[in-house]
């Protein structure tokens, strides 16, 4: 817990809680404000949600962990903090999984922005009846637990990159395998977190946007979503601080 409380004070100054709360309400703006003007909103919360979440899920959402994970990595890369760093008493896994750790709660954070952002706006602005169901509030709760890989893996690329842009094209890249992975029905493409994140995004979606299968909410889905997701964050962080302490160095 101290190491997440120490990435936060780190962060105190930076431009991630300007991401957290700027990306989310855009989109869901963006979506919302397209819809109202063309074909409205002819399936109510739904309509709204899907095209909150749809492009959002399929790009954005994968960016923008990437540049907080750029951010949170960014002062290690400053003068002589990474030698500080590495030379310090902490066992390496728990300083990874610290900054995983801080990218994954600002990550939920964004998360819960979007979600706030679809209600207000269904509420008060389109006078939609009634209340989001509560399946896009569980899946929401999913999302979050999907984007945590995706931090792992950020995070690792931020760790050997210096640059603050190269991650982010990366994560860019890797997002548009990963969809078009799901598009072509490849085997276990959830395998790649982006992929896992995408097609988390869509779950329990009565609308659908996109070409591939997306999966109904239930027990089975949300149990297999979660142990993915935590397995691959496991793994993508063993390996960060495996390859961390044979080098020793800051590539």
């Amino acid at each position: 817990m101290s190491a997440i409380l120490l990435e936060f004070v780190k962060l105190k100054r930076s431009l991630s809680w300007a991401v957290v709360v700027v990306l989310p309400v855009t989109m869901v703006v963006a979506g919302s404000v397209s819809t109202a003007v063309s074909d409205g909103f002819s399936d109510g919360w739904h309509t709204l949600w899907i095209r909150s979440i749809g492009f959002y899920g399929m790009a954005v959402v994968s960016a923008g962990i990437a540049i907080l994970a750029s951010l949170v990595w960014r002062v290690e890369h400053r003068g002589g903090n990474w030698n500080a760093l590495m030379s310090g008493t902490r066992p390496t896994w728990t300083i990874v999984a610290g900054k995983t750790a801080a990218v994954s709660i600002l990550a939920a954070v964004m998360q819960l922005v979007l979600l706030l952002t679809v209600v207000v706006l269904g509420k008060v602005a389109f006078g939609l009846p009634g209340m989001l169901p509560g399946t896009y509030v569980v899946t929401s709760l999913l999302i979050a637990v999907a984007q945590i890989p995706v931090a792992a893996l950020q995070s690792a690329l931020s760790t050997f990159i210096r640059s603050f842009a190269v991650p982010v094209a990366l994560a860019l890249v890797l997002t548009g395998v990963g969809t078009m992975a799901l598009l072509l029905k490849v085997p276990a493409a959830f395998l790649l977190p982006q992929a896992l994140l995408t097609q988390t995004t869509q779950i329990g979606s009565r609308m659908q946007m996109t070409s591939f299968t997306v999966t109904d909410l239930s027990l089975g889905s949300s149990a297999t979503t979660v142990v993915t997701s935590l397995v691959l964050a496991a793994a993508v962080i063993a390996i960060t601080a495996a390859v961390l302490d044979r080098t020793d160095s800051r590539v």
